[in-house]
């Protein structure tokens, strides 16, 4: 059996039969990883609350057959603690560690997407990232994961998308007003909106209007549940506690 270490930050972490639990990791180097934690619930040495979402920790790991590796031990790099004392950072940094989990497949390494969710993470430590920069860390995720939707023209035809866009998670994006009669679940939307997208898909960091960030915020959560088929958890959790 193989032991390694790895840099990971916690997705999620469930009980598992009396003492265990069962922690989906994203690591730097080997990508998410479903980790064994034998004992966890009663060994306070060992794992003392770095078993949390969206811990920042150096793990010890040993590989056993099938797809879950075994946790040996976890040393707690960052834990985010600031983040965790305001509701709305932590309904934000929860729905950030649950995209990242359901983009990734196992032992898929994405030394990218994992450099992007530790920043954001340290960002809401510090209570530096506004509410459009959940829009830009959705933006960035999704281009890492491949699923990056398309602002500048029509997703059908190739063709600007005119006066009178719309969008259709579908077919990946914004199409033009005669398109939009070929895709059926297409919605129509303000040029603004689509230029606002596509801005903070650049890497722009200009605030957008709330008006335009609810109906930004309500686009990107169907095209992510369309294409993961299903709808985030954390979705209805950000609405609870009344962020858009």
């Amino acid at each position: 059996m193989e032991r390694y270490d790895d840099d990971a930050l916690v997705l999620s972490s469930v009980d598992y039969g009396e003492s265990d639990r069962l922690v989906t990791l994203l690591t730097r180097e080997h990508g998410k990883l479903t980790a064994f934690a034998a004992g966890a619930r009663k060994s306070k040495r060992r794992f003392a609350g770095a078993l949390e979402p969206f811990m920042r920790l150096r793990v010890h790991l040993v590989e056993t057959r099938g797809s879950t590796v075994r946790l040996d031990g976890a040393d707690i790099v960052a834990g985010f603690y600031a983040a965790r004392e305001d509701l709305s950072l932590i309904a934000r940094a929860l729905y950030a560690v649950e995209l990242c989990r359901e983009l990734t497949r196992e032992h898929e390494p994405h030394p990218e997407l994992f450099a992007l969710l530790e920043a954001y993470l340290a960002r809401l430590d510090a209570k530096e990232a506004g509410p459009t920069s959940l829009l830009a860390f959705e933006l960035s995720a999704l281009a890492h994961a491949g699923l990056m939707p398309r602002f500048d023209s029509c997703s059908l035809c190739g063709g600007a998308p005119g006066e009178r866009p719309r969008f259709d998670q579908a077919h990946g994006g914004a199409v033009c007003e005669p398109c939009g009669f070929r895709a059926r679940e297409s919605v129509a939307v303000p040029v603004a909106l689509l230029t606002g997208l596509r801005a903070l898909q650049e890497g722009a960091r200009t605030p957008l209007p709330p008006d335009l960030r609810a109906r930004a915020r309500g686009l990107l959560n169907v095209f992510i549940a369309h294409h993961l088929g299903r709808r985030l958890k954390s979705v209805d959790f950000m609405a609870q506690v009344g962020l858009d």
